[in-house]
């Protein structure tokens, strides 16, 4: 069992990439030799996917570096770029298939093969088990390009419902209605789109610093609360570095305290908090005198 958050969020990059591959080989077959536009849709976006995990390995990889003298503050940052580039394989994926399927969707072909459904059935259990899994591990280690790495399984998830739905009307409804599979296509790449900013936005607030850490900060003044020689906490920012967070904190004293055992007071609690709290990595705390 993984130990660390690096650990755990590296096994599940991996599985997703080997998952993404025999997935993008299944499709790609089923969608040939089954006659159905909406299975190479998905195909299209599973490649896309095993190539967006790998970057997530590497930006994992990366941020997991400890800090040093150009990046004092370590290398997290990398994460949300990672997102960023996650959610560009997305919407390029997302495009290619509204083009192909408005393509399709105006040209006559033949009804998808019967067995496809079959396919897709697997397909979709697998690709949720997959997106629980782990949306799971991002959530354990705060990694946002994890998290990104998740709703590519649970888009791919989608996309494979729709193209089971369009499969379906196809083959119940018959002749005329062939491209049932191509509009299913087509709504599944708008879904994907949408899914581009549900990923886009919190990767955007981490870059940009934005306050979304409420219940950290609950947690840092409550912890505060229990080292000896704290009365009380006034300012608590806290920032998103990858998988930790960086956190400047005020804490108030006895007046009368001398300089050396405030500066005690202050140690202990970093030290404290970081063993409470092992998602907290850089500590900045200030001290106030009681007045």
């Amino acid at each position: 069992m993984a130990n660390t958050p690096e650990e755990k969020a590296l096994k599940a990059t991996y599985f997703s990439i080997f998952g993404n591959i025999g997935l993008a080989v299944t499709k790609w077959l089923a969608g040939f030799f089954g006659n159905s536009y909406a299975l190479i849709a998905d195909a299209i976006e599973s490649t896309t996917d095993i190539f967006a995990s790998l970057f997530v390995l590497l930006g994992i990889k990366y941020a997991s570096r400890p800090a040093d003298k150009n990046h004092p503050y370590g290398h997290g940052r990398i994460e949300p770029l990672i997102t960023f580039l996650v959610v560009g394989f997305l919407i390029i994926s997302a495009t290619l298939i509204a083009y192909e399927s408005i393509k399709k969707i105006r040209t006559p072909h033949e009804l998808p093969r019967t067995w496809t459904l079959i396919v897709l059935g697997v397909i979709i259990i697998w690709k949720e088990a997959s997106y629980q899994i782990v949306i799971r591990r991002s959530k354990e280690t705060n990694s946002s390009s994890l998290k990104a790495d998740a709703w590519h399984h649970r888009s791919d998830a989608i996309t494979s419902v729709a193209a089971f739905i369009g499969i379906s009307i196809a083959l119940i409804l018959g002749k005329g209605y062939e491209s049932a599979d191509d509009w299913a296509a087509l709504f599944a790449s708008g879904f994907i789109l949408y899914n581009c900013y549900l990923i886009f936005r919190p990767a955007l607030s981490e870059i940009m610093d934005e306050n979304l850490y409420d219940h950290v900060i609950d947690t840092i003044r409550e912890k505060s609360l229990e080292v000896k020689g704290v009365i009380d906490t006034e300012k608590c920012f806290v920032r998103k570095a990858g998988m930790k967070f960086h956190v400047d904190l005020h804490i108030v004293v006895d007046a009368n305290m001398t300089v050396k055992d405030g500066h005690t007071v202050a140690h202990n609690l970093k030290d404290y908090l970081q063993t409470q709290m092992p998602e907290l990595e850089q500590i900045l705390i200030h001290v106030e005198p009681h007045e």
